[in-house]
């Protein structure tokens, strides 16, 4: 079940401090699967936002604002 707790335009506000900033991302895959990367938001778009992860990462680095605020991503400032 989705909880929505925030409304989207919080939720870009938050992105949008986090832009240039050390962030840990945790993505939901379904079925109790997580990924989690430490990464530099680098792109703030009207939809959605990019996440460049340090290291070997090759998955999925865009994120809409909806996954941020249904909970399906988690993005966090590191620190």
């Amino acid at each position: 079940m989705i909880k929505v707790v925030k409304n989207i335009s919080s939720v870009k506000e938050q992105i949008k401090s986090y832009i240039n900033e050390d962030v840990n991302v945790k993505v939901n895959l379904g079925r109790n699967k997580f990924v989690s990367y430490t990464g530099k938001v680098t792109n703030i778009y009207p939809a959605l936002f990019t996440v460049l992860p340090y290291g070997d990462y090759d998955g999925k680095t865009s994120f809409s604002y909806s996954e941020v605020m249904c909970g399906a991503v988690s993005v966090k400032k590191q620190g």
